[in-house]
């Protein structure tokens, strides 16, 4: 096995569905810029209130992708 460098970005999803969904719409929307991503880790979670519910999540999540190697 080699050695890798990896490098991390900082994220925030959103989502009206839910935690999961605001993490996956991160995620994916990374993806499609960024090669190589392994791993995530959640920072933070917030929410929106609207009439005594949870309208809407938002998550901030840290990702790591590795460094291509030359």
């Amino acid at each position: 096995m080699s050695d890798h460098i990896y490098k991390t970005i900082e994220l925030v999803g959103s989502s009206t569905q839910g935690m999961e969904d605001a993490v996956q719409k991160a995620v994916s929307k990374a993806a499609e810029t960024v090669r190589n991503i392994r791993w995530f880790q959640l920072l933070d979670t917030r929410g929106h209130i609207e009439g005594g519910r949870v309208a809407h999540w938002q998550v901030t999540l840290k990702v790591g992708f590795r460094l291509d190697d030359e």
